[in-house]
């Protein structure tokens, strides 16, 4: 069973996971090139909830107050490099970052 990781292609932390876990055939799905649709953005949301939002990252600081208001929904739609990353889906399990429990967990 392979590995999809949703990150960003130029992203140091998306990289390292897809190397560490190239031995389960991970895949990177860049969703700056490939976005992922609202169904798929909710189902994230879902599970992570506003924790999915990297509130510390470039993109936020750049927005306005307006625009850090919006639902997560519309700002992840707007803005994909606002995810906190990497997103592994093993299966039907979603692991968010690269942190020791998520390494553990998929076995790296």
């Amino acid at each position: 069973m392979g590995l999809t990781v949703y990150g960003i292609k130029t992203c140091d932390t998306c990289r390292k996971a897809v190397k560490a876990l190239s031995d389960q055939n991970a895949v990177l799905h860049d969703i700056r090139a490939e976005p992922l649709s609202a169904a798929e953005w909710q189902g994230l949301l879902d599970k992570f909830g506003d924790s999915l939002v990297n509130r510390k990252s470039t993109t936020w600081r750049s927005l306005s107050e307006t625009d850090r208001a919006a639902p997560a929904l519309d700002l992840l739609m707007a803005h994909p490099s606002l995810m906190k990353r990497p997103v592994i889906k093993q299966g039907d399990k979603l692991y968010m970052g690269w942190s020791e429990e998520t390494r553990t967990a998929l076995s790296v």
